[in-house]
């Protein structure tokens, strides 16, 4: 639940258009304007010597500057809090602007990640309709591309949000985005499916996910993984929504139009969005001399390879592309599984909605704990080994029983529900807030390059769709959970050593 004076003074900024002469949703972006320095990131200096990201994108040899002076502080003090060089004095970590910003991503995201939460949906009918001849393998690679490419087009955002906040991209990113959508209404063949829902809304997501993630983080350090949780909120949302009105308007309207609905509603959002997810600050940047150094520039902050050499972040970034790559494979499927075991479509679709659902405690929940005592990192590792344990324990032996199939559902959908709101949040919290952009763009490069052959894999393993194919691809997503949890701790031990009771 939003905070009171974010709830009270919403009507006001609906009908504010100005104060004191700017538009008001601009005022506390303005406040820092007279800084004495020119850059491409949001906040002062860290360390000596310039900005930590100028415009020859030169923020990795700082940043391994930093993490050395970090290693000698710290050498004999393993690091158990927040990043150090993030001042916690900086962030408002609450006010009417910041939660107004957190509504408006919370917005944005119930389409962007509502319809990844909801492509079992999509799924469950064109493999029974348009694409009823073709094969289940050949099918999941819509499903698969549609990730890969919304993960990899992170990259396409993240400079750019970083250099010059978050509108352009997310006006560019809602055309693509709605448009994929519409030309889907009209798909009959594979290669057409490929190319609007995989290729040009695949895009679009990507494109609207780096900012929409990251202006949240820009307001708060304290309390960021609870507005991140509030936030991601938005893709529970809409995923309880859109399948539910999505298996109504099939029967009413038909695929058509009931995608064409969907893209309606997500132009609202979106617009929505588009007016009130505004980063903290303007950045103040220093003008590009020319056309080529601009394109150098955004061409090494789209994917900079070295953020790997950091260990530490490679395993946050691993664990985040295992985890979420099990969880979409696990969701597109979960529906097709329960009409294999006999099920209504009725309650295929409700599983669907259940695990949504809960999926907004689990949201919530944990990061509420992550932030008061127990450590974003910490609350990571014990969420995403439940979900694998979930798995193991209730999915593959009773997955024939619907008594149990509910419980699984809903516990999974708990368990998991903390994957996408605290994945940003660890990232964040061993990068600086200057270059969040571009390192968590570069996580999800990762993402991409593992998500995209899982869903084949899994449609492969599944094949006809026997019991025993779908047991089988249970233990495949099962391992990749586990997976993703055994690296969140490895990443864990690099920051703080061995040590189990350290909060981090």
């Amino acid at each position: 639940m939003l905070p009171k004076d974010a709830i009270v003074g919403f009507a006001k900024a609906l009908v504010t258009k100005k104060k004191n002469g700017c538009p008001v949703e601009n005022v506390e972006m303005q406040e820092n304007l007279t800084l004495d320095y020119k850059s491409s990131g949001y906040a002062g200096n860290y360390l000596p010597g310039g900005s930590m990201v100028k415009k020859n994108n030169n923020e990795v040899k700082n940043y391994e500057v930093r993490n050395q002076v970090m290693n000698d502080v710290t050498k004999d003090t393993p690091i158990v809090g927040d990043n150090e060089f993030d001042e916690e004095g900086e962030f408002p970590d609450g006010g009417f602007q910041a939660w107004l910003a957190v509504l408006g991503a919370f917005l944005g995201l119930v389409p962007v990640f509502g319809i990844m939460n909801s492509i079992g949906a999509i799924e469950s009918y064109i493999s029974k309709h348009q694409l009823k001849d073709v094969s289940s393998s050949s099918v999941s690679w819509i499903f698969s591309l549609y990730l890969s490419i919304s993960f990899l087009s992170c990259i396409l955002s993240g400079g750019y949000f970083d250099r010059g906040g978050s509108t352009r991209p997310m006006m560019t990113g809602t055309v693509i985005y709605v448009g994929g959508f519409f030309a889907m209404a009209n798909c009959q063949k594979m290669y057409q499916f490929v190319l609007a829902f995989s290729v040009l809304s695949g895009t679009g997501t990507g494109v609207l996910m780096t900012p929409l993630v990251s202006v949240v983080a820009t307001w708060f350090h304290k309390r960021r993984g609870i507005a991140c949780s509030m936030a991601t909120m938005g893709g529970s949302v809409g995923g309880i929504a859109f399948p539910i009105m999505l298996r109504k308007l099939y029967s009413e309207v038909g695929f058509p139009w009931a995608i064409r609905i969907m893209a309606f509603i997500s132009l609202g959002c979106l617009s929505f969005a588009l007016k009130f997810a505004r980063e903290r600050e303007k950045p103040v940047v220093e003008p590009f001399h020319s056309t080529r150094e601009m394109i150098q520039w955004y061409a090494s902050s789209a994917l900079n390879w070295r953020y790997f050499l950091d260990t530490k972040f490679l395993f946050a970034a691993l664990a985040a592309a295992l985890a979420e790559s099990s969880l979409t494979a696990s969701a597109t499927y979960l529906t097709s599984y329960s009409l294999a075991r006999g099920n209504s479509q009725s309650v295929s679709y409700s599983l669907i909605t259940a695990n949504n659902a809960l999926g907004i405690l689990g949201r919530y929940v944990p990061a509420y704990l992550a932030d008061r005592c127990l450590g974003r990192f910490n609350v990571a590792i014990v969420t995403i080994s439940l979900a694998a344990l979930c798995n193991f324990v209730l999915w593959l032996p009773f997955g024939g029983h619907i008594r149990l199939l509910w419980a699984y559902v809903c516990l999974y959908g708990f368990a998991t529900g903390s994957i996408l709101s605290l994945n940003p949040v660890c990232i964040g919290q061993i990068s600086s807030t200057q270059d969040f952009g571009k390192r968590y763009s570069t996580a999800c490069f990762l993402e991409a390059i593992i998500t995209l052959p899982v869903l084949p894999i899994g449609g492969a393993i599944i094949g006809k769709g026997s019991v025993s194919g779908y047991n089988k691809f249970i233990v495949f997503v099962s391992v990749l959970m586990a997976a993703g949890a055994g690296s969140y701790y490895i990443s864990r031990s690099l920051c703080t050593g061995p040590r189990l009771n350290a909060k981090f």
